[in-house]
């Protein structure tokens, strides 16, 4: 039963996650390893309130508003390869998450 590694990358500069992207799926082909992926999310759009004071009575600035971008990979088995992954540093503002599934076979 082979394990599938799903990796979230998430960041608010697109250019600086495709280029971690592009070195993930560059290690991954001279390895030999099986990847689905990335698969691109749509956008989020996010809104942050800013107070003018530290009391919130209503007087606000303009809120805050930044996007972020999503990519999932998954890669499947090659666990040794997954975990070097998962581990590696990463540019400040890429943000990484990991999980790990067990699929079972189709008889």
């Amino acid at each position: 039963m082979p394990f599938v590694t799903k990796l979230t990358l998430e960041s608010g500069d697109r250019h600086r996650l495709e280029d971690v992207v592009t070195t993930i799926k560059e290690t991954a082909a001279r390895k030999g390893v099986e990847l689905k992926g990335p698969h691109p999310h749509p956008p989020d759009e996010l809104r942050v309130p800013q107070c003018k004071r530290l009391v919130d009575d209503g007087d606000r600035f303009q809120p805050w508003t930044y996007t972020v971008y999503t990519r999932t990979i998954e890669i499947v088995g090659h666990d040794e390869f997954a975990r070097s992954v998962a581990e590696r540093d990463f540019p400040d503002g890429v943000h990484v998450s990991a999980e790990i599934e067990q699929r079972r076979q189709m008889n």
